[in-house]
């Protein structure tokens, strides 16, 4: 059988890509971040793979400790591009940036629940839609706020983003302990948690929904 974490990388991306060239601009931006949050976690998922055997496949540890660095980091390029490249908008980095943590999440969840298929059950969606899920949009979402801050500010630029990634990867390490260990309800309350704040923060900013006045 051919590796599944390609066959659903192509599955996904393709029947995403094909909805492009009927987009408006501004929602075809959306789904192209999407498509990289995709891609973004099948290039992890190789590296991170490789580095599990390196730590002779100690999942808790490297889960916990190395797969936060990694998946962050990778997360953060295209968020760091669009606000370098395009444009440093809140209203436009903000959604895109959460679009690259939801299709990066989409995939994750696929590639696990092919490792997992005869153990996965109605409950474990709704687990991993609104944890996964969200963790992962919310440290870009995170990263993507502070970017269209710091870009702003020359001064601060090197040395907050470097702040805005760590604190992507604790939040990130704590989510992942916390669902790990006799604490696991608590590690999947923690985004749902996090979440309502920032919506309701981003509201009261005047951070428009998506696909608003944005040029």
């Amino acid at each position: 059988m051919d590796n599944l974490t390609y066959v659903a990388f192509i599955a996904v991306t393709v029947s995403l890509a094909l909805m492009l060239p009927l987009m408006e601009k501004k929602l075809r931006r959306l789904v192209v971040f999407m498509i990289t949050g995709i891609f973004s976690c099948l290039f992890v998922s190789e590296l991170n793979n490789i580095l599990l055997e390196a730590f002779r496949n100690d999942m808790f540890f490297v889960t916990t400790t190395i797969t936060p660095v990694t998946e962050e980091i990778v997360k953060m390029i295209p968020i760091l591009f669009l606000a370098i490249v395009v444009s440093d908008e809140r209203r436009i980095v903000i959604p895109n940036a959460f679009a690259v943590g939801v299709g990066f999440a989409l995939l994750e969840n696929v590639v696990i629940l092919t490792q997992n298929v005869e153990n996965v059950t109605i409950l474990w969606a709704l687990v991993r839609g609104f944890g996964s899920g969200l963790v992962h949009g919310i440290c870009t979402v995170m990263v993507g706020w502070g970017i269209s801050y710091i870009k702003k500010r020359r001064k601060f630029f090197y040395c907050g983003t470097f702040a805005l990634l760590s604190a992507a990867i604790i939040y990130h390490a704590i989510y992942n302990l916390l669902v790990q260990s006799e604490y696991q309800y608590v590690g999947i309350v923690l985004p749902i948690m996090t979440y309502i704040p920032i919506i309701c923060f981003l509201r009261k900013k005047g951070v428009k929904a998506i696909g608003t006045s944005e040029s």
